[in-house]
């Protein structure tokens, strides 16, 4: 019931209003059934502009300590999380990667859709950064398709460190869905797990036409913190790159059609 009061009460029209979001693909969503959507990370908005715009509930995991604030700010924090179907996971300690993977095959088994950002953490720059292999795991582990997912312009409203987004148009980009039933059963083979992964991040690399970027955002946001080049790669330019070294795909950043109207909130 409050996933439905956010979404067609309070949080659905501000999002209309303040980004007039346009939506392409929404056909690849399935009506029904688990589904991973594998989306890049431009900003921290990206977890509430994705699940308010689908009529299905997506749920994505997020911090604990988004939950456990104090005071009005602290309440109010926690209940817009849970309102855009955010589960908490406590992301700290060597465990932590189990207890994600655990917390979305779980919503997986379900039936439903679970997202999650291949990167890890948001792009410093706007670029793409190298997956991480828990997407494919997850994928070969659960067995539902990867339906990649990219925001447009979410960067934009809400730089790193900027807390409240500017209004301006966004755009969500949502690409065929993978099917990697081809590696049943090999989802502890290392090598079919980066195959896998880079596979997923082509196709986001395809659909949002962004840079690519064959290291971490994690790592890339070390290097930024300490001076230094994100890419370690002295002054030269390194040369284009695609996931896997597949050939870089000639595409540009999307942009919406000038008669493309702003899908209903489900």
């Amino acid at each position: 019931m409050f996933y439905w009061l956010m979404k067609r009460v309070i949080a659905g029209p501000l999002l209309r209003g303040m980004f007039r979001p346009w939506v392409r693909g929404m056909d690849h969503i399935p009506e029904s059934g688990g589904a991973i959507l594998a989306s890049n990370h431009l900003a921290v908005i990206d977890s509430f502009v994705l699940p308010l715009m689908l009529s299905r509930k997506i749920r994505f995991i997020g911090k604990a300590e988004y939950f456990t604030g104090t005071g009005v700010k602290g309440r109010l924090q926690a209940g817009f999380f849970r309102g855009v179907g955010t589960i908490p996971v406590d992301r700290g300690g060597g465990k932590a990667s189990e207890a994600a993977l655990h917390t979305g095959l779980g919503v997986l088994q379900s039936g439903n859709l679970f997202g999650i950002y291949p990167e890890g953490t948001r792009s410093p720059d706007g670029r793409l950064y190298r997956g991480k292999t828990g997407v494919a795991r997850l994928a070969l582990e659960s067995g539902v398709p990867v339906i990649p997912v990219a925001m447009i312009g979410t960067n934009i409203a809400q730089p790193i460190g900027q807390v409240i987004p500017k209004p301006m148009r966004l755009g969500i980009v949502i690409g065929e869905p993978l099917d990697f039933s081809r590696y049943k059963g090999m989802e502890n083979d290392r090598f079919i797990l980066r195959s896998v992964t880079d596979e997923i991040m082509y196709a986001l690399m395809s659909i949002s036409g962004q840079e690519y970027v064959d290291t971490y955002a994690a790592t890339a946001k070390a290097r930024i913190a300490a001076g230094r080049d994100p890419e370690d790669a002295g002054p030269a330019a390194p040369a284009p790159t695609a996931p896997g070294g597949r050939p870089v795909p000639d595409v540009q950043p999307p942009v919406p059609p000038a008669e493309e109207e702003t899908p209903s909130v489900g």
